[in-house]
């Protein structure tokens, strides 16, 4: 029986904030490292995102800040994750419909022998 989406071996509650700190760790470094199926269904989520800052609007702010964490990118520069989307990830792809990240296969990790991949913004 098709779901849709992969359980990961989590809870829901469990599986929700893995992913809202996985695409709110994309934002901030616009690449990171994990495991294949965690990198799959992260682009589905990553995706939104990043259509919802090209929307720009209040509405769509306030449904990406139920998810991406209210974290700082920079230190220095007082800037959060959401304002990273909305000014910088999201102006980018104004001229494309879709397929904003890329995930690249990589070695297995040693541990578990467990398939990594990398996922990245376009």
């Amino acid at each position: 029986m098709a779901r849709g989406y992969s359980k990961l071996g989590r809870t829901s509650s469990q599986r929700k904030a893995l992913m809202r700190d996985l695409v709110t760790d994309l934002i901030i470094n616009e690449k990171i490292e994990t495991t294949l199926t965690k990198a799959k269904e992260l682009r589905r989520l990553a995706d939104r995102m990043v259509t919802l800052g090209k929307q720009n609007t209040l509405a769509s702010r306030r449904k990406a800040a139920s998810i991406v964490r209210f974290e700082y990118t920079d230190e220095e520069k007082n800037e959060f994750a959401l304002q990273k989307l909305f000014n910088t990830i999201a102006p980018r792809y104004q001229d494309r419909n879709g397929g904003y990240t890329r995930v690249l296969k990589l070695m297995p990790r040693q541990g578990d022998n467990a398939p990594m991949a990398i996922i990245e913004f376009v």
